[in-house]
This record gives C-alpha cells, structure tokens and sequence, in this order.
C-alpha cells in the first residue's frame, strides 16, 4: 500500500453531516438534500463540507426494525453491486445511480459520502452475477461464514481468490463515477463493548478485518478519485497504529456513540488513550454528534432530540475539539435549534479542532479533567466538569510552563478576559466544560 496517496487525503479532520443518527436506515432523498443545503447556506462557511448517506440506501424494505434480519432484499445491478433505491432517491432511476446526487451536492460546494458494508451482497451470490473484469462469479469468491452479527444480508469475500480484490475494484470504480468523495466502510473495525448509560459493556465482537481493510485502500487507490476512507465500527488497539495509518484516514475508536452521559464519560477515557495517536491525514474519530433534532433514529425512539442538555453538548463538541475528532453532525439540521447550531458555528471553537497540536489530557480525576493543545494563537486549556455538582476548578500556569501575568480567552464566549496572573479558576457547571486560549 503506498501510504503517500492514504496520507495526502483528510489534511484536517473532516466535518460534516451523516444520516444514520436522524433518519436510521431509510433517509430519502429529499432529507439529504435538504440539509445539504442547510450546510450551504449556514455553516459551509465554517469548514462543514460532506453530507454522508448512511446505512441501507440499496435496500426499499428496509428499516430501522428490520435491518438486522437475515438476506434483506437489496438492489444490485449486473456485476453484483449495491445501487440506490430509486423509490427513495428518485434521481438514482435508470442507472444514474448517486451520480444525480453527487451533481447537486457538488453544485452547492459540498461532498458527497456514503456508507457502505464489508462483503459482497447475498443476492449476488444467489444469482451468481460475474465479477467485473473477470471470468468468476460471486458465489466463487464468497463464504456463508463470518457474517456481520447486525446486518446479515451480505457474505465474506474470500480473499485466498484474486477476484475477491477485484469486486473491491469494481465497485469502488463504480463510486468513482458516481462522484463519491467519502466512503464509510462499516463491519471491519474490530470492536468489544457498547457503553450504555450505566457504563456497563455489552454487546458482541467483531474481529478487525485486515484482508476488507486492504483491499478497499486498494481499490480506492486503484478507482482514479481522491476519495476519504473512514472505518467503523471501532475500537481497535493502538498497537495496530501503523496498519491503520497506512490504510485508512479515520477509524472509529468505539461502537455508535448516542446521547448518554455514561456514554460520554466513556468517550472522554478513549480520547486520552487515542489522543498521542493523532495526526495529519489519520484521525481516531470519536463518532457522530448525536446532537439536535433525531426524528426517528436507530436509538432511543422516534421524534425526539438530544438527550444532551446544554452543559453536556458544550462538552460534547469541547471534548472533539480538542482531541481533533472528525465532526460528523447527527441531528436533522433544518430542525436543530438554535442554541446548538451556534456549538457548531463558533469558528474560535473549531479552529482548535482543524487547527491545533499536541492535544493532550494534562490532568484529571473522576471529578475534573483538564485538558490543553496549542496552536499559532497560544495555548487552548478545556476545563472539565465531570461530576454531578458545580465545581470550581482552578488552572495554574506552571502547568504548561507559564509565569507571571498571561492575557486569557472565553473562546466559547469569545470573550477576552483581565490579564490573570500565574493561575485563575473557573465555575463549571454538571457535567460541563469551558474552553480558555492564552494568548501568545
């Protein structure tokens, strides 16, 4: 793998907007435009840029309660390659596929992404449909083993067959002129433990899926288009650091994130673990914003919003910023209220995350964490409150090798403070955060 082409993509962390926490499984067309230009118009400004259509838009029976069962119906074409449903994306009709929509994403200045699942589907096996560019069908390259434990309606390529690399190339090919820029690749990124508000783990594994991972870094490299290579769904070592640098630009570092506070405590100990990890063109992601309006998600019921409350999304995108997650916004934009769609507009607050370096956890205990990065403009200090009362937490300048009198930022407030000296303190609301620059 020529890790030189992995690496030139994704300088920053990549921000944008991804279905799967508003809309699960049956986003249409129209709700994905609609946001698109919801980003045009309100935040492409501030560096927001992709718009991803996640899980099951080859799929017209598929939905949020059934997703899980076996062989779903699903749409292929003749090479045995996932198409959209053209009842739901009416644009995609006579093959056009998403380039109709991946048209009009880029006509707003925007980039296109979708999701798409490890495997080959088993509908092409079924059917025995070539492999492009070979003289092998699918059901050669294909075994009934090893199946995704939550979306089972596709089989594992069998990569002892060469032609295995090659449905890879081909649909990766197909993407390409399509117009995609981003892809989400699910099921290959190992993972052990769903954290739920308790804490407390469940859920089953699933093994890191070297011969997938490989093979789709190929594939992309081989398809011509520059496109940004997530994977999901997470949790995988960081001895495996340099496999996924040469491999992918941002993998998951734990199962979906939703709205939870044991959830985000949770987060807050993966980001101190990952955050040594991070640099240009590979970014340990932390998962999407399940902030905003969630009108029939994969989680915790239909026309809802964020569990979040105010104090805990100031946290919540604190926490990404300064470890430098990719933002990737889950609500339903045109219905998020105000309050939180001025979280994700404050420029001071993401130029931290695009941005900064040496992002680190300088200290913290069960009650409190601090954390620090820098950049040109000084150094960024992010007070956290992680206990269930007010607290008072105190910063001392010693701490980053500072003396005397500094000139001190609210960033969120993006307010310029007296000039403190040596030390100051701040009240921090439940489960809150402040974010302070001192300025060089």
């Amino acid at each position: 793998m020529n890790n030189n082409k992995i690496s030139k993509r994704a300088l920053k962390p990549p921000m944008g907007w991804n279905s799967w926490d508003c809309f699960g499984t049956n986003v249409t067309e129209q709700e994905v435009k609609d946001n698109a230009e919801f980003i045009a118009k309100n935040l492409k400004q501030y560096g927001w840029e992709y718009v991803v259509v996640d899980l099951g838009w080859y799929g017209p029976e598929i939905d949020n309660h059934n997703y899980k069962t076996e062989n779903i119906p699903q749409l292929i074409d003749e090479y045995g390659r996932l198409i959209p449903d053209p009842i739901r994306f009416p644009s995609s009709v006579n093959g056009a596929g998403f380039k109709p929509l991946a048209d009009y994403i880029h006509s707003l200045g925007l980039k296109l992404g979708i999701h798409i699942m490890r495997g080959i589907p088993v509908q092409a096996v079924q059917q025995k449909t070539k492999v492009k560019g070979t003289n092998v069908t699918a059901d050669q390259i294909a075994y009934n083993r090893e199946r995704c434990p939550w979306f089972n309606s596709l089989r594992t390529l069998d990569f002892s067959k060469p032609e295995a690399q090659n449905y890879y190339d081909s649909i990766f090919e197909l993407y390409a002129q399509w117009g995609v820029d981003y892809i989400k690749a699910d099921d290959v990124n190992a993972w052990s433990e769903v954290h739920r508000s308790s804490g407390s783990p469940t859920g089953e594994g699933s093994p890191y899926r070297i011969d997938d991972i490989e093979g789709m870094a190929k594939a992309i490299n081989n398809s011509g288009r520059e496109i940004v290579f997530s994977i999901s769904p997470g949790g995988p070592e960081t001895t495996i650091i340099n496999h996924l640098r040469n491999h992918a630009n941002l993998w998951r570092i734990s199962a979906d994130f939703w709205d939870e506070w044991g959830s985000l405590k949770a987060q807050m100990d993966r980001c101190e673990i990952w955050a040594p990890f991070v640099t240009e063109g590979h970014w340990p992601d932390a998962d999407m914003l399940p902030l905003g309006d969630l009108p029939r998600g994969e989680s915790g019921g239909i026309n809802r919003v964020s569990n979040f409350t105010n104090d805990e999304q100031i946290t919540v995108m604190t926490l990404w910023s300064m470890f430098r997650s990719p933002l990737m916004f889950g609500g339903n934009l045109p219905k998020t209220s105000e309050f939180t769609i001025g979280l994700i507009s404050n420029e001071e607050v993401l130029e931290v995350n695009q941005h900064s370096w040496n992002n680190r956890l300088l200290r913290g205990d069960s009650n409190e964490k601090i954390w620090v990065a820098e950049n040109e403009k000084g150094i960024y200090v992010a007070l956290f409150n992680v206990s269930d009362d007010e607290r008072e937490i105190t910063f001392n300048f010693s701490e980053v090798q500072l003396s005397g009198i500094q000139s001190l930022r609210d960033v969120w407030k993006k307010e310029d403070l007296f000039n403190i000296s040596d030390s100051f303190s701040a009240k921090v609301a439940p489960h809150g955060a402040k974010m302070y620059l001192i300025k060089r």
